[in-house]
């Protein structure tokens, strides 16, 4: 084993948790266990009864959604009580006892919050991240030649079965020959000679070649191992390739992979979120297998497209009713203009709306001529109609209908017949055109406004023939009020934009015209595509286009047509299927109680075939509206061939033989009679006159029908008890949560209701809803049922189950192979890939874990130039808790590297899942440079799960765009300032270090209403104020404890003492460069009387690094810190881990510091300092945010390699110079004021896009961007670099960097050593320092007794 690489997580999280709760209260002294009270604690079940006593009287503690709460009488005035308590101790199980039994009573609300006394101090080995170890590049040496304690000189490990360190003891005079077998057995077994280019090209296909010519399982082991160690298996390959199907819909190389049709993006999920999706899936599996749907039939339904709850849904707008101002199609005005519907694909400016002859849009409005705002809306239809905008419009004019009512009487009347008149005297846009002087006269319509219009310009009309009682032009008046009423559209004035009907806040006359004209460019998008894809044509007619989409209903019911929608669970399998005896139904869960009804329920249908939807009808049938709703649903079956309708009763009441006649005499006859017969008996008795003569003493024998079984009929009647309707009531109680008489529809499994006692759900709510449910799967399910040759019987049930079960899938059609399995597991892969590195090892796990049916598609690339995968990976995941073989539990999962090179130079790199921040916490080797060949045994390293990341984005409510410098801190209640940060620009992201608990979000500005997804609101009297301005109104907490970290401007004497402080930000990783940024750190000290305060990059630093700074600190007295910041997802990942770093450089200055850090100099780990940088600090930048080197110019030889001074940098800077970023001066006020952190990431999102921009990343970006964010040139002294500076200017140097030489490539430690005399003395100082530290370290060690674990070995 050459690798071993462990993550712990600090402590077990979930217990985590409630620990910071229960500290927070804190827990009483020396109690395992303990109760809190509304805030008082007890630590035994006898104070429980004292505690209650005065609870009334102080606030309830605050509640989390994941407490668990102990089942009880469910009341919310009773007394909360939380334990906690470790389960399974006897301190848990009285409290447990005594809580229990109170919350069962309903006197109090028990919660339990998990919490250990005496957590062990054992670690959990944590699992789901991946490990790599690149290859890095050995063009500069950069390995550190201080040797690690503990590293061995004899060859002790194991190499192909020798044990090479015993055969040494064993045959000393074999020594020399035994060296040289073992380097023969490295070298063969892993070969890492260069292939040539030739070799190179067709690398994927073949090891596709070698991983399908071995059995399925072995086959992923194969891949894995392939994937995994690559750069030492690539010589072995199979040199024959095939070329495998076509891809679907993927690029070469692309990685993907899909469980049962959903696409998994392996960038955004994680183990933890696949178990996640996984649970979701099984439900829907164990539905389908339980309802009898197994194997192939199982896949063919998961396939099934089901679509998505529109929640924009269209009135067809092809009514009779509507009034048209204009046709484009046909009026003259238009005739100009280009007809064909490919002039939608042709080029325009944007934001132009093209003219052409086709009725794209339409917009029809819906008006009461009484209401003020008509006037308004009349007004802005003339605009567009004069403007020529291609808008077709149309009016609905909604007034009275009442026969007796003439334009004399009704304002509204009198207005319609006057249009009407002037239509048929000219035309009906002429008509409609004259509305806006009628309307405008007064501000609200009268009967003398439309009398005196008539006289005043038709002089000679008959006002008694066009507005009286038997006026000639009444046509259609009840129309517009008809299709109103019919269209379920809610209060008026209504406009619908092809059909879509707009907001009430849309409705505003300011805001209609602008929100008209983005409907229409947004909709041309879509007929573009529409165009483009052929399913519009120039044939088509294009409003019957639009009418037929499926989002077009004949009504707008919101009840239907809800996104949140209610669902039945139907797959469950009941021991028992008897709703006669209440008491066993009773004790049914909701699913077995849905069951039951299911398996008994009768229905009225028009067919006897297959139908697609399945209603329940739901009420008490001895109120008037239980029977109207019954009523419309029969004749909604007798209209529709697709649907059938059961019944189930809900009286008011206690069922009895009183209250229960209809309903039985209902039941009887769908037991006894035909469809037909069945459905017209009670359409006769649902009306209201047989429930009179029912009332006056008519028996119900003399109500039937001729055509029915009366004998059979009359039998059942008299028989039937009224158990089964108890059990009826328990399902609407239970299931439906409906109360005894309420009333419910239930379609396919979807609950609508319970309704108001005066709602009403028409025979027109019934079709809704039926083409509702029909245009998501019924229709498909029923069609794949059919296929399936199941019997139409048999399978009733099962269509109106499988809509709740397939609404949660949304399904991408594939067309695998077919066996009978549980999961359904496509994987597309490059077998050389990042890719295939993290989906071997998952699809094997998944394989091991849950029943799975597999296939991996081989995407490959051809035509390689260079070695697709140059690291080795591990992905730590383990299927099970694995066992040693004496039968104890593992220690848990680690990430072993086996059999590595030995040649190559590995650097170390962890791939957590997004929110993990994770640290090496034990290590002595290096990391970032590992060289087995200077190395015996085991490289052995820990990291530790740290912090748990809280990520969010926040936009201002007022304006909708991201509070650009808005400050948040984050903390609990005992130290509410934790940490700080400062939100992006970049799509309002901020993020924030956090662990399991309960913490406290804060503003730190003039900002109020926050949630996550946060949205914030100003302050009225802080509206205008920039969250980044420097008055004095704003002066927060900060300002106050700036002291401690050397921020603020203010010349009062408290903040003179904080300019004291010289802030100073570096970055290293490696042992080499840990070295180099001591050695820099004490040259800065050396040179200033100003305290100092260190800042370093906490990702990448070692173990050794950190557990030895704070002995430098104390030693010479200086302050530091550990910053870090996690790369949000967002942001265009870098894969290298240098240029990670320089990344860090640069692109997170404004998040990664306290908020009250004004200024911080950034100094390379390798330079050396000869000035005081409080010169620097203080230098006046002149505006700009940041002060840079300018590269020297003074060393002639180098002149070839100064890129900056052709191309595109030429051209770029102009007179400007090329900067270098060893060292630079940040104002962090000013940088963050502008906004150049924002900036910068935006400009390297576009450039990083390219894999050849960017190639110095921390250098190239602000040079790239110093027309957006200026830079300061320091004084050329400032930096001073063999490479670049000639060696005159050497003499005046105040900091020295140890820039690499692209023309010599000298190794860093000899170019320190031989540039830098004084180089030599800081590092022998550095080196006496670490060596006492050692020594005090191996003196308390021996001190203490050493445990087993200490000796082991890893």
């Amino acid at each position: 084993i050459n690798q071993i690489t462990k993550v712990y997580a600090e402590e077990d999280k979930n217990t985590k948790s409630w620990h910071c709760k229960a500290s927070d209260e804190p827990p009483p002294e020396a109690c395992p266990a303990f109760v809190s009270i509304h805030g008082q604690r007890g630590c035994s079940t006898k104070d429980i009864k004292k505690l209650l006593k005065a609870a009334a009287g102080r606030p309830k503690p605050y509640l989390y959604k994941n407490d668990h709460t102990y089942p009880g009488a469910n009341k919310t005035d009773v007394p909360v009580v939380i334990l906690y308590a470790e389960i399974g101790t006897k301190k848990f199980n009285s409290f447990h006892t005594v809580l229990s039994e109170k919350a069962k009573e309903g006197t109090l609300a028990y919660v339990l919050r998990h919490y250990v006394a005496d957590p062990k101090p054992q670690k959990m080995l944590l699992s789901g991240y991946g490990v790599e170890l690149a290859i890095k590049s050995k063009e500069y040496k950069a390995v550190d030649d201080t040797r690690v304690k503990g590293q061995l000189d004899d060859d002790n490990d194991e190499v192909q079965g020798f044990f090479f360190g015993t055969l040494k003891k064993s045959h000393p005079e074999l020594q020399g020959q035994l060296v040289e077998l073992r380097k023969h057995l490295l070298e063969s077994t892993n070969d890492m000679a260069p292939l040539k280019v030739w070799e190179m090209q067709d690398l994927s296909f073949q090891a596709a070649a070698r991983i399908m010519s071995v059995p399925k399982f072995d086959a992923l082991k194969l891949m894995r191992d392939l994937s995994q160690n690559f750069p030492s298996k690539a010589s072995t390959l199979i040199l024959f390739f095939q070329h495998l199907s076509e891809t679907i819909g993927v690029h070469p190389g692309d990685g993907e992979l899909f469980i049962n049709g959903l696409h998994i993006d392996l960038d955004l999920h994680n183990p933890f979120s696949i178990l996640d999706i996984l649970r979701g899936e099984a439900r829907v599996l164990e539905g389908l297998h339980n309802l009898g749907i197994k194997g192939e039939h199982q896949g063919k339904l998961l396939r099934l497209p089901v679509n998505s709850v529109d929640d924009s849904y269209a009135l067809d707008i092809r009514h009779p009713a509507v009034m048209w101002l204009n046709d484009i199609e046909n009026d003259f005005m238009y005739h100009n203009w280009p007809a064909g519907v490919q002039e939608l694909l042709r080029a325009t400016f944007p934001g132009v709306i093209r003219q052409i002859r086709r009725n794209f849009f339409n917009l029809v409005l819906f008006l009461d001529p009484l209401q003020e705002e008509s006037v308004e809306l009349v007004k802005l239809a003339e605009l567009f109609y004069k403007h020529k905008i291609p808008l077709r419009i149309g009016f609905v004019f909604v007034v009275n209908t009442k026969d007796e009512i003439d334009g004399f009487s009704d304002a509204g009347v009198g207005f319609y017949r006057l249009l009407n008149y002037i239509a048929d005297e000219y035309d009906l846009s002429q008509a409609l055109m004259s509305m806006v002087s009628v309307m405008d006269v007064g501000e609200t319509l009268s009967v003398d406004t439309v009398s005196s219009y008539l006289k005043r310009k038709f002089p000679k009309a008959n006002s008694e023939r066009i507005l009286g009682v038997d006026s000639e032009y009444d046509d259609k008046r009840k129309d517009g009020a008809l299709f109103y009423r019919q269209s379920g559209l809610g209060a008026m004035p209504l406009a619908l934009f092809n059909g879509v009907p707009l907001s009430p806040d849309e409705m505003d006359p300011e805001e209609l015209e602008t929100v008209i004209l983005q409907r229409i460019m947004d909709t041309t998008t879509a007929f573009q595509r529409a165009v483009f894809m052929g399913q519009l044509t120039e044939g088509s007619d294009v409003v019957d286009y639009l009418m037929e989409q499926a989002n077009v209903v004949p009504r707008m019911n919101p009840l239907i047509l809800s996104t949140d929608r209610k669902y039945l669970d139907f797959t469950s399998t009941p021991v028992v299927n008897d709703w006669e005896d209440t008491t066993m139904f009773s004790f049914l869960d909701s699913r077995d109680k849905t069951a039951v009804m299911a398996k008994r329920m009768k229905y009225f249908t028009n067919e006897d075939g297959m139908t697609a939807v399945t209603m329940w009808i739901t009420g008490d049938f001895e109120k008037v509206s239980g029977r109207k709703l019954l009523l419309n649903a029969l004749k909604h079956v007798k209209a529709s061939s697709g649907v059938r309708v059961g019944v189930i009763d809900n009286p008011s009441e206690k069922p009895s033989e009183d209250n229960t006649i209809l309903y039985r005499a209902i039941w009887a006859s769908l037991l006894t009679q035909k469809n037909k017969a069945a459905a017209e008996f009670v359409h006769k008795l649902l009306k209201e006159e047989s429930r009179q003569l029912l009332q006056q003493g008519t028996k119900m024998k003399d109500l039937l029908m001729q055509g029915m079984d009366v004998d059979a009929f009359e039998k059942k009647f008299n028989t039937l008890e009224v158990d089964f309707i108890r059990s009826q009531q328990l399902f609407c109680r239970d299931a439906l949560k409906l109360r005894p008489g309420q009333r419910a529809v239930i379609s396919n499994g979807r609950i609508l209701g319970p309704f108001e006692e005066q709602e009403e759900f028409t025979v027109e709510d019934f079709h809704l809803l039926e083409k509702i449910t029909l245009s998501g799967s019924a229709e498909k399910v029923k069609t794949k049922v059919k296929q399936m040759g199941m019997k139409p019987k048999q399978y009733l049930v099962l269509l109106n189950l499988l809509w709740c079960a397939l609404l949660l899938l949304s399904v991408l059609h594939l067309s695998p192979r077919e066996n009978e399995v549980f999961y359904d597991v496509v994987a597309i892969v490059d077998p050389l890939t990042r890719e295939a590195q993290k989906i071997s090892p998952l699809l094997i796990v998944l394989s091991q874990v849950v029943n799975v049916r597999l296939q991996v598609f081989m995407n490959c690339r051809a035509k390689l130039s260079e070695l697709p995968l140059k690291s080795f990976y591990r992905f730590v995941l383990e299927s099970d808790v694995a066992f040693l073989a004496n039968d104890t539990v593992s220690p848990g999962p680690v990430a072993r590297f086996m059999e590595l090179p030995e040649s190559p130079l590995l650097t170390l790199n962890m791939i957590t899942p997004e929110s993990w921040m994770v640290q090496a916490v034990r290590s002595p080797h290096d990391l970032d440079n590992i060289h087995l060949q200077e190395v015996s045994g085991v490289v052995a390293a820990e990291f530790e799960l740290e912090h748990l990341l809280l990520e969010g984005h926040c936009f201002d409510l007022s304006t909708g765009q991201p509070p650009r410098g808005l400050q948040f801190t984050l903390g609990m209640s005992r130290d509410p300032l934790m940490y700080d940060t400062i939100v992006m620009a970049n799509l309002g992201y901020f993020q924030l270090k956090a662990n399991p608990g309960a913490w406290i979000l804060r503003l730190q500005h003039n900002y109020f209403v926050f949630t996550l997804l946060l949205q914030v609101q100003k302050k009225a009297e802080k509206i205008s104020e920039d969250l980044l301005s420097e008055s004095n109104e704003s002066k927060g907490i900060w300002d106050s404890i700036a002291s401690i970290t050397g921020g603020g401007s203010k010349k009062d004497e408290g903040e003179k003492k904080k300019e004291d402080v010289l802030n100073i930000f570096s970055v290293a990783s490696g042992h080499l460069y840990e070295r180099f940024l001591r050695i820099m750190m004490l040259s800065v000290l050396r040179h200033t009387k100003t305290h100092v305060k260190f800042w370093f990059l906490k990702n990448y630093l070692s173990p050794s690094f950190k557990e030895t700074i704070s002995h430098m600190a104390e030693s010479y007295d200086f302050q530091y810190e550990l910053v870090q910041y996690k790369w949000p997802r967002w942001l265009h990942q870098q894969t290298e881990k240098q240029r990670i770093i320089w990344g860090y450089k640069i692109l997170f200055l404004d998040v990664l510091f306290p908020l009250a850090v004004d200024k911080i100099i950034f100094v390379d780990a390798d330079q050396i300092v000869r000035a005081d940088l409080k010169e620097l600090r203080d230098l006046n930048l002149e505006g700009a945010p940041y002060g840079y080197t300018p590269f020297c110019d003074s060393r002639r030889e180098m002149e070839g390699y100064r890129f900056w001074k052709t191309g595109y940098w030429a051209s770029h800077l102009g007179h400007r110079k090329y900067h270098i970023s060893a060292l630079y001066v940040v104002d962090l006020k000013k940088f963050r004021k502008i906004a150049a952190g924002d900036r910068l990431r935006g400009q390297y999102q576009a450039l990083s896009q390219d894999p050849n921009s960017l190639s110095n990343l921390d250098q190239d970006l602000p040079n790239n961007m110093i027309h957006q964010v200026a830079i300061k040139s320091l004084p050329q002294e400032w930096l001073w670099c063999e490479t670049w500076c000639d060696d005159a200017s050497k003499v005046t140097a105040k900091t020295i960097d140890l820039c690499n030489n692209p023309k010599t490539k000298e190794p860093k430690l000899m170019a320190a050593a031989r540039i830098v005399p004084e180089w030599v003395e800081y590092d022998n100082e550095i080196k006496q320092l670490l060596r006492q530290v050692q020594e005090q370290e191996d003196t308390t060690m021996q001190k203490q007794s050493p445990s087993p674990s200490q000796h082991k070995k890893g």
